[in-house]
């Protein structure tokens, strides 16, 4: 079978392009609004519409497989590529893209994906926007999957000797700014990891000596066990402190694993987890960081966990981080890594090599990326996927839960 046909169609997503150098600097909330100037190329604002291009592949059979190219809500921030605009892209699109596909016999998923993941634009001379090969391969996948009656799911797992879980991943649902009200509904679902919460600032959120962030801890914890869904109800708290530890403690990595101890403590009964506990600006720092924050934590005996995901960005970067155990978990932040075929294999490769891997992305993007993604999930098994996109948890994460629900009511039918 083959493509006849590549439109793309402008689109938006579930949440904002921020720009988060201009908030660490300290842009204040109005409303909806950040106040201040961007300081990141590319932006006009501190916060701005998030946007998307969905890529349409027109089969031969006249099915439709498509993807979305989509980017995350911190572009052009921790080494990422600059800030997705669909009038910038979809002329990229259609004059570099749409050519190597069109008239194309439909093969593997993964040659598919490497035509973009791997094609260089002729007027930069470098590798296509990650947005783009996001949103391209998702397609490529779709066209495959259309082609031979499969799920997504089961081409992945075909493709790569996997096995479709037999229950859906557990679901990670982020809060944004409002994480006390939507804690209340992350709880009310029974979402299996919780709450994200944003603490993406110092003054504001965490706290000039860390107290802030103590005391929603305890919040949280008691909100958890005073409304329980269920009994046995034992979610994960997973807290994004957005490398705001580093400027509280001066970057002392005992004094923050010491502190992640105090965290560990006022959460019991639950786990914990910390994410991008230090920005240290470069990837080499970064490692280094988060490996003697991992040491220091196992020196002490503090079970909790942090998570890599600032300076990780890549393949080649998760898998440098897994290699120097720089962290206990690893976000694969899906559009980062362009082609969806390299979220597939990073997954795999944190498996083997003792990292937590955590299937992640942005709210910044559409149900179209979430859907695809829940695939990967289903079909790779990462310890959690996060529910997105957009931040009112209750749109993300009927979207990623119901897919996945569908993929185990199908998976033993096709």
């Amino acid at each position: 079978m083959k493509i006849v046909d590549v439109i793309c169609a402008q689109g938006k997503t579930g949440f904002f392009f921020d720009d988060q150098k201009a908030i660490k600097a300290g842009a204040k909330h109005d409303g909806a609004f950040y106040e201040g100037e961007p300081m990141t190329p590319g932006f006009t604002a501190v916060r701005q519409a998030g946007e998307a291009i969905s890529v349409l592949f027109i089969l031969e059979n006249g099915a439709i497989a498509h993807g979305d190219c989509a980017a995350v809500q911190y572009s052009g921030a921790g080494g990422r590529d600059p800030l997705f605009l669909a009038k910038d892209f979809i002329p990229v699109i259609e004059k570099y893209i749409a050519p190597l596909y069109k008239g194309k016999e439909i093969s593997s998923f993964r040659e598919m994906a490497d035509i973009v993941d791997k094609g260089i634009n002729p007027e930069t001379g470098k590798i296509y926007h990650t947005a783009i090969r996001y949103g391209v391969t998702q397609a490529c996948l779709d066209a495959v999957a259309k082609s031979r009656s499969k799920l997504m799911a089961q081409v992945i797992a075909d493709e790569y000797g996997t096995s479709i879980s037999d229950s859906i991943i557990p679901i990670f649902s982020q809060s944004g700014d409002d994480r006390y009200l939507n804690a209340d509904k992350m709880i009310m679902k029974g979402a299996d990891v919780l709450p994200h919460a944003l603490f993406n600032n110092v003054e504001e959120k965490t706290g000039l000596k860390g107290e802030k962030l103590q005391a929603y801890v305890e919040w949280l914890k008691n909100r958890i066990l005073q409304f329980k869904p269920y009994e046995g109800y034992s979610p994960v708290i997973h807290i994004d402190v957005y490398g705001t530890l580093g400027p509280v403690f001066d970057n002392d990595f005992e004094k923050i694993a010491e502190y992640i101890g105090t965290l560990e403590v006022i959460a019991k009964p639950f786990h914990i987890r910390i994410e991008g506990p230090v920005d240290m600006g470069e990837k080499i720092a970064q490692i280094n960081a988060l490996s003697r924050i991992r040491q220091l934590m196992e020196d002490k005996g503090i079970k909790a966990e942090i998570v890599a995901d600032e300076w990780c960005n890549t393949l080649e970067d998760i898998q440098d981080f897994a290699m120097n155990k720089a962290g206990h978990m690893a976000q694969i932040k899906t559009p980062d890594l362009g082609g969806i075929n390299n979220s597939i294999e990073a997954v795999i490769y944190c498996k083997i090599n003792g990292m937590g891997a955590y299937l992640g992305g942005t709210c910044n993007e559409t149900n179209r990326s979430a859907e695809v993604c829940a695939h990967i999930a289903m079909a790779t098994s990462p310890i959690q996927y996060l529910a997105k996109p957009g931040m009112g948890v209750d749109e993300g994460y009927m979207i990623v839960f119901n897919e996945m629900q569908r993929i185990l009511a199908l998976k033993n039918k096709l």
